[in-house]
């Protein structure tokens, strides 16, 4: 898969996307101690014009870990704004650096699960999680093992280039998250195919399931349908950001041999409680900022 230039995209009203970009890609030159700590910088300054963000982070923290004191919960939102600003550069490290210099700051657990998975011909489900690093990941995946993965379209046709160019530096292919019958036939072709099913995407397609403390959370039956359509295997990938601050470490899972195939709604709650222990790796890494719980049942209230 390429991605064509069109020359449309040097318009006017493109030039301060990139000029935003260039300038993303001359930061990231620097030494990765000096990213890390203008990420983390950039991402405590962050929090004081994203007060909405802030708030959604908050609540996300609090309906997730009511036991959690106070103290502790704006620590956590403290950390996720810190790791925000780190996302945006790792961002630019995943569409900017060399494979050379990206294979420096990582290492792998769980590597031979992948390979045992993929050498089964079924293809391989690759359940995702919506840390902040996520491009990073998606780069440092495609490393591994090239794959492909399921994405929204941007509603940038720059920033679709661009990201898309990005992607597919160390990956094969991205297939529109709409596109159930490209997914379906990727899997059944052999491919291991990367996508995300812990975020609210909506009562279209969704059941409602436990998902830490909150009882009713809309949980998409992606993962369900493409088990029932595929027959393929089915794991975790999530790449976290070493807490000594010296790179970072992809987990691969063993395959998942006891998923619900047979009910929809267990095969929600088991996902949930996998991703779930995916995200207590590092909580403060998630993607809390997210409306995670925006979708209630038929006459609920609203969470925020």
């Amino acid at each position: 898969m390429s991605v064509a230039f069109d020359k449309s995209l040097l318009h006017p009203r493109h030039w301060l996307t990139w000029f935003g970009l260039g300038l993303l890609w001359l930061i990231v030159q620097l030494p990765y101690p000096l990213l890390y700590l203008l990420g983390s910088s950039l991402g405590r300054a962050s929090r004081r014009f994203l007060k909405r963000r802030e708030r959604i982070a908050a609540r996300n923290i609090e309906l997730c870990f009511p036991d959690m004191d106070a103290c502790a919960r704006n620590k956590m939102v403290e950390q996720n704004f810190i790791s925000l600003g780190m996302g945006l550069i790792e961002t630019g490290m995943a569409w900017f650096w060399s494979d050379a210099r990206v294979k420096k700051w990582f290492d792998v657990e769980g590597y031979e699960n992948l390979t045992r998975a993929l050498e089964a011909k079924k293809g391989v489900m690759v359940v995702g999680i919506h840390f902040m690093s996520l491009e990073l990941g998606g780069r440092v995946m495609g490393l591994c093992r090239p794959m492909m993965a399921t994405y929204r379209q941007h509603n940038s046709p720059l920033m679709e280039y661009v990201q898309t160019k990005g992607r597919l530096r160390s990956n094969k292919a991205m297939i529109d998250r709409r596109n159930l019958r490209g997914l379906v036939q990727a899997l059944k072709s052999g491919e291991a195919v990367w996508f995300a099913p812990d975020q609210d995407y909506g009562p279209k397609g969704s059941v409602f399931a436990p998902f830490f403390s909150v009882q009713d959370a809309a949980t998409t039956n992606g993962t369900y349908v493409l088990s029932k359509l595929s027959g393929s295997a089915l794991l975790t990938i999530t790449m976290v950001r070493k807490a000594t601050k010296d790179g970072y470490r992809l987990y691969i899972s063993e395959a998942i041999n006891d998923y619900p195939s047979e009910d929809e709604l267990k095969a929600a709650c088991f996902m949930n409680r996998i991703i779930e222990k995916e995200i207590l790796r590092a909580p403060d890494q998630y993607l809390w900022v997210h409306r995670r719980f925006k979708t209630r049942p038929a006459g609920g209230t609203s969470l925020y």
